[in-house]
């Protein structure tokens, strides 16, 4: 766990950021430990990227909303978002289903939805996508600049970013070019957990990557023996979700709800969590 100080900021929020949920298997384990985790940390909301839910790749209605029926709050996503074409009008319909916000105008849905975690205290997550190694989207730091300046003129000071992105640069990048105008800059995508969690300079949690929500001995995720065969044989073995027994991961920011700022994050992989401070 990385601390700001022994703050006495009263009753700040605490903000649960669930790794990517690897299908069915990643599924269950969050189903089966999310009350634990919501418990032991005090957690107020609850974000979760669902890129993966469905057989490994993209999500659907049903795997969304069973999400929602078990306390996730807002599902944010990433480059699998449009391989299931079912999810397509609930991205426009339903705002706490994410895609990144730097796709290109016209796309289904939305790469921000705002919300308020308790009366008078309104706050905002964002979705975005890097491009190194990825897509040539536009400008992640640039439209999360200009969008951030646009909500926080509107008077919300608690921010969450999932930056869903390959490069480790280009994270650290984000989350010290958005370091004080926002509460935290959350990494995805990789399926592996960083150990570099920590509050920056200004203010803001960070973290490379907070892994995965999904089968604990298998290749990011995906069943080990076709990965292998993939990688000695180089022909295009179809990946298939691994069904070995899944872990839940995933980070905890404590927010001072006066200004917005991260007073800690805490990583954890769960049900062999660290305990918080």
């Amino acid at each position: 766990m990385t601390d700001l100080s022994s703050t006495t900021a009263s009753n700040p929020f605490h903000i649960l950021f669930l790794a990517d949920i690897i299908g069915s298997s990643g599924f269950e384990a969050v189903r089966r430990y999310l009350p634990e985790i919501r418990s032991r940390y005090g957690v107020h909301w609850t974000i979760a990227n669902g890129e993966n839910l469905a057989h490994g790749k993209g999500l659907t209605p049903k795997t969304a909303e069973a999400c929602f029926d078990i306390g996730i709050d807002v599902i944010t996503s990433g480059n699998h978002v449009w391989n299931q074409k079912s999810i397509l009008p609930v991205l426009d319909e339903n705002p706490f289903v994410l895609r990144p916000l730097n796709y290109p105008p016209g796309c289904p849905g939305r790469g921000v939805c705002e919300f308020e975690l308790e009366p008078g205290f309104p706050a905002a997550v964002l979705s975005l996508q890097g491009r190194s190694f990825m897509y040539p989207l536009d400008c992640p730091f640039r439209l999360a600049e200009e969008t951030v300046q646009r909500l926080q003129s509107r008077g919300i000071r608690i921010l969450l970013v999932d930056f869903h992105a390959e490069a480790t640069a280009e994270k650290a990048a984000l989350g010290l070019f958005l370091d004080g105008k926002v509460s935290a800059v959350i990494g995805t995508h990789t399926h592996v957990q960083t150990a570099d969690e920590r509050i920056l300079p200004k203010g803001t949690a960070f973290i490379t990557d907070i892994g995965m929500s999904g089968p604990k001995d298998s290749v990011i995720g995906m069943d080990a023996e076709t990965a292998i065969l993939r990688f000695t044989t180089q022909m295009p073995v179809p990946y298939r979700v691994s069904s070995a027994e899944s872990t839940c991961c995933g980070a905890v920011v404590r927010i001072d709800r006066s200004t917005g700022k991260a007073l800690s994050i805490s990583r954890f992989r769960w049900p062999n969590a660290v305990p918080a401070d």
